[in-house]
């Protein structure tokens, strides 16, 4: 059950109180929004791997780390980044979605980006990290009210 909106936000606790209602008509889609920010930023990622051909590129670095079956590694990779990426945004499967995506990045941070330390611009894990995290806390909380989980009536 969703907790009501009134009761998250007190006007009294603003520093801004005219600015209770406000909040309170954008509340109920804060979740969705992240949700599907989450996932479409995503996507571009496994899009762009999809039209470029790029699995065996990608192949030879996951190679190149050590891993095992690199080309059935790539072609995950490429269907995490742009299905798994496109439930999560929908809603559809969303745990699984979430729960896929964080490997990934537990992978790509531990595996790939780690050694170079945590900023993005240094091809640090600062990014992926963050990817990590919201997926952890999706996958804990669900498609929500705005997700196609949420109108067939079922969640993984």
């Amino acid at each position: 059950m969703e907790p009501e909106t009134e009761t998250l936000i007190d006007a009294q606790r603003l520093y801004f109180p005219g600015m209770a209602k406000f909040y309170r008509s954008l509340a109920p889609y804060a979740y969705a929004f992240m949700r599907l920010s989450t996932g479409a930023v995503l996507l571009p990622h496994g899009v762009q791997k999809l039209l470029l051909h790029s699995a065996d590129r990608l192949a030879a670095g996951i190679d190149k780390a050590g891993l095992p079956m690199p080309a059935g590694l790539a072609l995950l990779t490429i269907f995490v980044e742009s299905v798994g990426a496109a439930c999560l945004a929908i809603g559809l499967f969303t745990r699984l979605a979430a729960l896929t995506i964080w490997i990934e990045m537990t992978v790509v941070i531990t595996v790939f980006q780690w050694q170079y330390g945590y900023f993005w611009t240094s091809r640090g894990y600062e990014y992926a990290l963050l990817w990590w995290l919201l997926c952890l806390a999706i996958f804990f909380r669900g498609g929500g009210k705005f997700s196609v989980d949420r109108l067939i009536g079922k969640e993984f």
